[in-house]
């Protein structure tokens, strides 16, 4: 079991009944407006296209920024690993308008952006979900970008006015790439990352009123041409039933975001970094919440601070699956060849469809209970227990004394 020879590379496709459609979108072409990649269950088309997984070179810039070698070899050696792979999703299917669908917000990791945890995210809108992965323009992303109005001027030089937003079309429109921040050695890290997860949360709570509004059957502007009808999502969410999911510094926005918004009925933090939190936040946070850890990456403080939201009439939940490392959860890992992989920490001792699968069907049994959903999830409840093959209740780091009670 434990060798991923079995599988040729590529991302997995949803195992549930839908057929999942994609989209990106991006309202309000400023710094200030949301962007994000739809994934959503779907009418099949005959004629159809799979996006391509990593969308624009720009990132291959920003990926190479983030792990600080040089752009040109990066661009070069990225480009080869992974240039050819697409995404097992139908790009710009018509949306499935067949009963509710519950909402799920993913928040992205350090270094990543909207594409990369599309095994998850195509998982779960299999399932009867749909998912809004977020692109986080707090610098914490490796690339991404926005649109500035191009300043018009005629043939005096005056600049012209600038035309309403529903008439401007992107040749009007300049593109501006943002790139990964370093925080800079003396700077206080604490400050710099606190301010970054409140950004996060904030872009997560504009991506659910940018889904509320198209729910309402209020009209997008998106930047982006597309043939999708949005009309075909009037009422078919169900936004009673809202849950928030994201990967180590994705995790940290997930409990800024319980923090804050009531909407969400509960958060799955995948191998969460407690780091940019305030130390009260388990204070201010009233909502269920299921961490799943991977064995490698967790230590000491930053357990001490998830086990500060142990609480006797919430529930929440951790667990650890074995023989995965942090990168266990994005992409990479199905992409990435047994010797690089574990090279690069981007494999774990496990096949990486058997994590994400632990993974997945603990969050969904997970969901389904905190959403009320009525489906069949809950065949994997005890996962949320940490009883199975390849999890352990809690956490592989030893504690203290007084915290050894696991998160239950």
């Amino acid at each position: 079991m434990g060798h991923g020879g079995s599988h040729s590379l590529g991302i997995p496709s949803g195992k549930g009944p839908h057929l999942v459609g994609c989209i990106d979108i991006m309202t309000d072409h400023t710094i200030q407006g949301s962007f994000l990649r739809l994934y959503y269950p779907c009418v099949h088309r005959e004629k159809h296209q799979q996006p391509l997984w990593i969308p624009r070179h720009e990132y291959y810039n920003g990926l190479a920024d983030f792990l600080k070698y040089s752009r040109t070899i990066t661009d070069y050696i990225l480009k080869h690993l992974y240039g050819s792979y697409s995404v097992p999703v139908e790009w710009d299917a018509p949306f499935k308008s067949d009963g509710k669908y519950p909402l799920v917000i993913f928040s992205h990791g350090l270094g990543a952006f909207r594409t990369v945890y599309s095994a998850i995210c195509i998982e779960i809108a299999s399932r009867g979900f749909v998912v809004a992965a977020v692109e986080h323009r707090d610098r914490s992303a490796s690339a991404t970008y926005y649109f500035e109005e191009k300043t018009r001027t005629n043939s005096e030089g005056e600049q012209l006015s600038i035309p309403t937003i529903s008439t401007l079309t992107l040749d009007q429109l300049e593109e501006k790439w943002l790139y990964y921040k370093p925080y800079k050695r003396g700077e206080k890290e604490f400050p710099f990352r606190n301010h970054q997860v409140h950004q996060r949360g904030e872009e997560c709570t504009r991506a659910l009123n940018l889904l509320t509004n198209i729910n309402k059957g209020i009209m997008v502007q998106n930047v982006f041409p597309l043939d999708f009808d949005f009309s075909k999502m009037k009422d078919c969410l169900d936004l009673c039933k809202v849950a928030i999911m994201g990967h180590s510094f994705g995790g940290a926005t997930v409990l800024d975001s319980l923090s804050k918004e009531l909407r969400f009925s509960c958060g799955v933090a995948l191998d969460a970094w407690m780091f940019p939190l305030e130390d009260d936040i388990h204070t201010r946070i009233q909502k269920p919440i299921l961490f799943i850890n991977s064995e490698k990456f967790q230590w000491l403080t930053n357990i001490l601070k998830i086990k500060q939201l142990d609480s006797t009439t919430i529930q929440r939940k951790m667990i650890t699956i074995m023989g995965t490392v942090h990168q266990s959860f994005p992409d990479f890992t199905f992409l990435t060849g047994h010797f690089i992989g574990r090279m690069f920490g981007l494999k774990g001792t496990i096949d990486p469809h058997i994590a994400i699968d632990i993974s997945n069907k603990a969050s969904l049994a997970f969901m389904q209970r905190h959403l009320g959903l009525q489906q069949d999830f809950d065949q994997w409840d005890a996962l949320i227990d940490g009883k199975g093959e390849h999890i352990i209740p809690g956490t592989n780091i030893p504690l203290p004394p007084s915290n050894s009670q696991s998160t239950q």
